[in-house]
C-alpha cells in the first residue's frame, strides 16, 4: 500500500508539482497549479501531497484569510486550491488528506487552533470528502467565490 505524506514546498519548488493537473470541470473549484503560485500572497504556504513521495496533489495554507474572510476567526488560516492530480482521483487520496491534516498543520503551526475553507455547493464530492475527513459545516454561505456560492468549512485542531 502506497504511503501518504504531507510536506512544505517552498515556492521556487513549483516543478515539483507542476505535473498536477485536475480534470478540466474542477478547474473553476479548485484552480490549476499555475494560477495557485501566480498569486501574490507572501504569508501563503504550499503544501504537496505525496505517495512515496511523490507529489500527488497539492494545498496552500493562506495566514492572512482572516483579514479578507468575515467567517474566519482571527488569526485563523485557509485551506485554499486543494487538489489531486486527475490520473490519482477516486482512490480515497483525497479523504486521506484531508484526514492526515489535523496531525499535519499541528506539527507545521503549532500556534493554530483550526482552519477554515470554503467549498462550492456544486462541487458535492469536495463536500463529502471535507466532511467525512474532519470539516465541519459552519451553517454559514460565502457569496464572494468566483463559481458561485460556498460553504463554510472548520476543521478544529485536536492538538
Amino acid at each position: 500500500m502506497p504511503r501518504l505524506t504531507l510536506t512544505p514546498i517552498a515556492p521556487s519548488e513549483r516543478d515539483r508539482v507542476a505535473h498536477i493537473h485536475v480534470h478540466p470541470d474542477q478547474v473553476r473549484f479548485s484552480g490549476t497549479i499555475e494560477s495557485a503560485f501566480e498569486t501574490d500572497a507572501p504569508r501563503t504556504d504550499f503544501h504537496a501531497i505525496c505517495l512515496d513521495g511523490h507529489p500527488v496533489g497539492f494545498f496552500k495554507v493562506d495566514h492572512d484569510y482572516a483579514e479578507h474572510h468575515w467567517f474566519a476567526r482571527p488569526g485563523e488560516p485557509g485551506l485554499k486550491a486543494f487538489m489531486i492530480d486527475r490520473d490519482h482521483q477516486g482512490q480515497g487520496i483525497a479523504t486521506a488528506a484531508i484526514r492526515a491534516l489535523d496531525g499535519y498543520l499541528q506539527q507545521q503551526y503549532p500556534e493554530i487552533a483550526s482552519i477554515a475553507l470554503t467549498v462550492n455547493m456544486a462541487n458535492p464530492v469536495a463536500v463529502r470528502a471535507y466532511r467525512s475527513a474532519g470539516f465541519t459545516d459552519t451553517g454559514e454561505i460565502y457569496e464572494g467565490g468566483t463559481a458561485g456560492p460556498q460553504l463554510v468549512m472548520r476543521m478544529v485542531l485536536k492538538g
